[in-house]
């Protein structure tokens, strides 16, 4: 599925089966672009491949730009409230066809908020900063902090750059901000206790940025 909304459960629609759930109120509608990760965390879904694989987020094959693009122009817009670009894969493992998409979403609908939700490890993926050609296209940077140190994140996302990674992801936050009105990081909660939680906030706060604990999903 390449156009979805959330439900609870952990549930995924497609907007025509969400409306007729919930015919009432606006909605985050999210793209998924890809399956691909460089990140490996040991709390992730897709870490258990038969429920990946069955998962009806899973691509057989990764879109066309062309292709979610007429997917967007079949949406009801006025039930969405925000775009966001997330699924099972890492959104910027597609750079070039999500700095596109953020571009199309903005340029039909300027109205509508969009969200990026990254493990901000992109600039090591791709080699360079990128951050720059977010601006007037991104409302909000969502960046998996995961951890209060480099040793315990790389234990639990098994990022595939290494220790480098922690503060490379902590780097791609600040090169957002000037760029990107909302930068948020954010930690799972029931993954990490409170004192590493609260560790992460002062990390946050020492770098004005905000911290969000986000509910494990199980299911």
């Amino acid at each position: 599925m390449i156009v979805y909304a959330t439900h609870k459960g952990g549930r995924y629609l497609p907007m025509e089966e969400s409306l007729k759930e919930q015919p009432e109120g606006r909605r985050g509608l999210y793209v998924n672009l890809t399956n691909r990760c460089n990140c490996a965390c040991t709390f992730c879904l897709r870490q258990m491949k038969k429920m990946a694989e069955q998962s009806s987020l899973w691509l057989k094959r990764e879109p066309t730009v062309e292709e979610v693009e007429a997917e967007l122009d079949g949406v009801p817009w006025k039930y969405v409230k925000e775009v966001v670009f997330c699924g099972f894969g890492e959104p910027t493992e597609r750079l070039e066809a999500l700095i596109a998409l953020l571009r199309y979403v903005k340029g039909m609908h300027p109205d509508i908020p969009t969200r990026v939700n990254t493990n901000g490890l992109g600039e090591l993926e791709h080699g360079r900063v990128f951050a720059s050609e977010f601006a007037g296209i991104l409302d909000t940077v969502s960046i998996s902090l995961n951890a209060s140190n480099a040793a315990r994140y790389l234990a639990l996302t098994r990022a595939k750059f290494g220790e480098k990674s922690y503060e490379a992801m902590l780097a791609f936050a600040q090169h957002c901000k000037p760029y990107v009105p909302n930068v948020v990081l954010t930690i799972v909660d029931k993954v990490e206790g409170p004192d590493e939680i609260e560790k992460c906030r002062k990390i946050c706060a020492d770098r004005g940025l905000t911290l969000r604990v986000r509910a494990y999903e199980d299911s």
